[in-house]
């Protein structure tokens, strides 16, 4: 009878897979939870789109549209006559809160400051003033929105 090899993975076999597998599970890790910087970058990539879009409804519309923040969240006002009204019905400007927040944010220019509330207005003009909208978090990552005033929005 002659002696078979027996069948089955040797130590260093095992091992390389191991190292193999974790690998792959830490990446897969990193991905799965962003950190606060990528949180920060990808909120303000949102609040861009929707100054961009805000600043088209005044247009359509022929109303000021008006983005009001504060520390905690934001949200859309339009202009009705005399008032300024939430706008409940549009599900895109809906009012939100800010994801792992709170954020301190800054306008440069000087914003139109109301009960620590900051507010940018979008008139009916296809023209307004550039801004720079800085948002930081408390772990000192900050991410620029710029308006260049002619309706283009960049996230730095």
């Amino acid at each position: 009878m002659v002696a078979g090899r027996a069948r089955g993975f040797t130590l260093i076999e095992l091992l390389v897979v191991m190292v193999i597998l974790g690998i792959t599970l830490g990446l897969v890790s990193l991905n799965a939870m962003p950190d606060q910087r990528q949180t920060v970058h990808q909120e303000a990539q949102r609040i861009a789109l929707l100054l961009q879009m805000a600043r088209d409804e005044a247009i359509v519309r022929n109303r000021q549209v008006a983005f009001e923040a504060s520390s905690d969240g934001y949200r859309f006002l339009i202009r009705n006559g005399r008032q300024w009204d939430v706008a409940v019905q549009d599900d895109l400007l809906r009012a939100r809160e800010f994801k792992r927040g709170p954020y301190t944010l800054l306008l440069d220019p000087q914003p139109n400051v109301q009960d620590g509330v900051m507010r940018i207005v979008f008139g009916r003009e296809p023209v307004d003033k550039p801004f720079v909208l800085t948002m930081a978090s408390n772990n000192g990552s900050s991410v620029a929105i710029r308006a260049d005033g002619v309706g283009h929005f960049t996230v730095d």
